[in-house]
């Protein structure tokens, strides 16, 4: 599936739930879906920088796609790099980095963090496209 298939699904998926509450829910149910990263990976290298909660992200080049693992200690933030993981993860580095993410603003979801939660969205949205950048300029090379 292409990276805006996948958001127009979770557009979908988010417009079956009445209210913000059951949205939440519904985070928490994909964060506790979320693979559970290699406990060596929780190092300070990989934790993302400007998260209110702590946040740990890495990226492989699979076969010249991005595989993304991640975890969190808050359950509202795990939910958060889930959704984020499904949409960018075993994508090309190109097709990251010129990504719309605008289904953010569709489903709500920024309108619905606190500010520190929303800056830590916009952290970790950086990180995986930096991690697009540096395994596309691998792959150029």
């Amino acid at each position: 599936m292409t990276i805006q298939d996948i958001q127009h699904d979770i557009v979908d998926e988010f417009a079956l739930f009445d209210d913000w509450m059951q949205r939440y829910e519904y985070m928490i149910e994909l964060g506790k879906s979320l693979p559970l990263i290699d406990p060596a990976s929780k190092t300070d290298d990989l934790l993302i920088k400007g998260c209110q909660s702590k946040v740990w992200m890495k990226a492989d080049l699979v076969d010249d796609k991005i595989v993304f693992t991640a975890d969190s200690e808050a359950i509202i933030t795990k939910g958060i790099i889930a959704i984020l993981i499904r949409v960018f993860s075993n994508q090309r580095p190109d097709s990251i980095l010129s990504a719309n993410t605008s289904f953010i603003d569709q489903i709500g979801l920024k309108e619905h963090l606190s500010p520190t939660r929303a800056n830590g969205l916009a952290s970790m949205l950086n990180q995986m496209k930096y991690y697009a950048l540096a395994y596309q300029s691998k792959l150029s090379s």
